[in-house]
């Protein structure tokens, strides 16, 4: 049901004055939700080093310990199997790419802010599993089902920030979300590093176990922060939405920025609604895929880039590195410890992260993502030819970790963070749960189908393509230098709202150069106080009553 009816709001026609001036408290409110990413991170990233712990190899396949001394050939048999190696790694995002998906209707149903909570609770449910197995068949389970529960996180959190975001720091907000995801990778090599060569349960059941601290952190903290405004909007609930927008604006609930910027909130819903109007539940997932393939601003068009966008960061390779850099720097037979480069390059990834805080709101979505595509690929193409021509020689194996660190440097910089930006900002109101919804389960879909594949590309009983695997991750990632410069539009200090006039008259390319020239409520109609039209605010609260 609705909420009590609201009798006007205040509008403008003034571009600037659609968003309150920010404050450090929304600041901190809106940077609290970027927590999650240590959850998704840290729960992404343990796996890599519990797959090379002995215990962890001899209770799963039951070989012997090599001796000391053991030959090269004796410690590459003490392994997981590629079928083993591949199931244990990608049943997580199987269940992510399904929790996805489900989110994008849980938030329309029951909010943003509940369906994280909901996220939380089913992921520890799959902890407690991962925690108490002993064999493959639970812990399968378990990181089946805490892999619903991050598919939920991963896509609300992206949600939610984008919407409580003010525009000027909106970018640099779910940029933390990004680094919150390398903190989790850090702390959870730093727990493999520590755990390692225990030799009882011990040595995988506590990195299993610590991922329930994030999860209460998040969910518990979460629940104290106001629910989207724009949620309320969507259902109809007008008063409501005042006062969140009021909580996350710090302004007083009659402020002329807060009825202003909810004035073009629900301005810019009915005027989406108008354009594609809404019906019932399987024609509301139908308008993700309406409009013409050509038209920027069409829904089908956002669906497409948003989906392609996050198969595109998983195309760049770099969880290739998190999820199977022990194993990789293992079998390139030159380096004494595996774990401690494999923690050198999380810690690389999440010194360089912080960069794009700055740079996303300086230059922009668009550029980064154009030159951190080249160059990656120039890296990548560089580490492919060392080892390829020289791989045995120590020293050409350091000149590829210090590239592949190079590489990791353009990739947390620029792609880690941008897609996520890009993806929660590009959807109008009515599709926007159900487009990051679907746009983060492409993500774990290819994460599923890389961490799939990547066993048998580069496992000794396989392909055995060693360093000739990075052939493969620079071609990608020319893919994605061309995708991004043909396909990807500037978002950079735009409000949501007015995210959607720039796609509908400018081009990707010619995005940068598009500035807001009036707002939706001036279009839609203002009385003659100054205040949105009444029968625009009654068909918003009517329409938001059914859904």
């Amino acid at each position: 049901m609705p909420g009590e009816a609201i009798a006007e709001v205040s509008a403008t026609t003034d571009v600037e004055r659609i968003e309150a001036p920010i404050t450090s408290k929304a600041y901190l409110m809106c940077a609290f939700a970027a927590f999650g990413g240590i959850y998704f991170g840290y729960d992404s990233g343990y796996i890599n080093g519990v797959k090379g712990m002995p215990y962890f190899i001899h209770q799963q396949t039951g070989k012997p310990y090599p001796p000391a001394g053991a030959s090269k050939a004796d410690s590459a048999y003490f392994a997981l199997e590629s079928w083993r190696d591949s199931l244990i790694t990608s049943i997580l995002s199987a269940g992510t790419f399904f929790g996805a998906i489900i989110a994008g209707d849980l938030a329309d149903f029951i909010g943003r802010r509940l369906t994280i909570i909901a996220g939380c609770t089913v992921f520890m449910v799959g902890v407690i599993l991962q925690t108490a197995s002993a064999g493959l068949g639970l812990l399968v389970a378990g990181r089946l089902i805490a892999g619903f529960g991050v598919g939920f996180v991963s896509a609300i959190i992206i949600l939610y920030m984008s919407e409580c975001s003010p525009k000027k720091i909106r970018g640099a907000v779910v940029s933390g979300y990004q680094f919150a995801i390398t903190i989790g990778l850090l702390l959870a090599a730093c727990v493999d590093y520590a755990t390692q060569d225990r030799m009882d349960t011990g040595s995988y059941r506590i990195p299993i176990a610590i991922q329930m601290l994030w999860a209460l952190i998040l969910g518990g903290g979460i629940a104290f922060l106001p629910e989207s405004p724009r949620y309320f909007v969507k259902r109809g609930k007008l008063d409501q939405a005042a006062k969140s927008l009021a909580r996350l604006r710090g302004q007083p609930i009659g402020s002329d920025f807060v009825q202003h910027e909810l004035a073009e909130i629900v301005a810019n819903h009915e005027y989406e609604l108008q354009v594609v109007p809404q019906g019932s539940y399987f024609s509301s997932w139908a308008n993700c895929f309406k409009g013409s393939l050509w038209k920027p601003s069409s829904n089908l068009r956002r669906t497409i880039l948003g989906t392609s966008m996050q198969m595109m960061q998983q195309w760049t390779g770099v969880n290739f590195i998190f999820y199977f850099g022990t194993t990789f720097f293992q079998q390139l037979g030159t380096i004494n410890n595996p774990f401690l480069i494999s923690l050198i390059t999380t810690l690389v990834n999440v010194c360089s992260t912080p960069i794009s805080f700055w740079t996303i709101e300086r230059f922009g979505r668009r550029p980064l993502l154009i030159w951190g595509a080249l160059g990656m690929l120039i890296c990548e193409f560089l580490v492919a030819i060392m080892g390829t021509a020289d791989g045995e020689n120590p020293a050409t194996v350091k000149a590829m970790i210090a590239f592949i660190c190079i590489y990791i440097f353009f990739f947390a910089s620029t792609w880690g963070p941008g897609a996520w930006v890009v993806i929660g900002e590009i959807f109008p109101l009515p599709i926007r749960s159900r487009g990051v919804g679907l746009s983060t389960s492409s993500n774990w879909l290819w994460n599923c189908i890389i961490t799939v594949i990547t066993p048998y590309l580069v496992g000794e009983d396989k392909g055995n393509l060693k360093a000739k695997v990075f052939f493969l991750w620079g071609a990608l990632c020319t893919a994605c230098f061309v995708y991004a410069y043909l396909l990807v539009p500037e978002t950079k200090g735009l409000s949501l709202e007015q995210v959607d006039k720039m796609l509908e008259e400018t081009t990707p390319r010619n995005s940068s150069r598009w500035v807001p020239h009036t707002t939706f409520a001036a279009e839609l109609g203002l009385t003659e106080k100054g205040t949105l039209a009444p029968e625009i605010v009654e068909e918003v609260e009517r329409k938001g009553s059914v859904v």
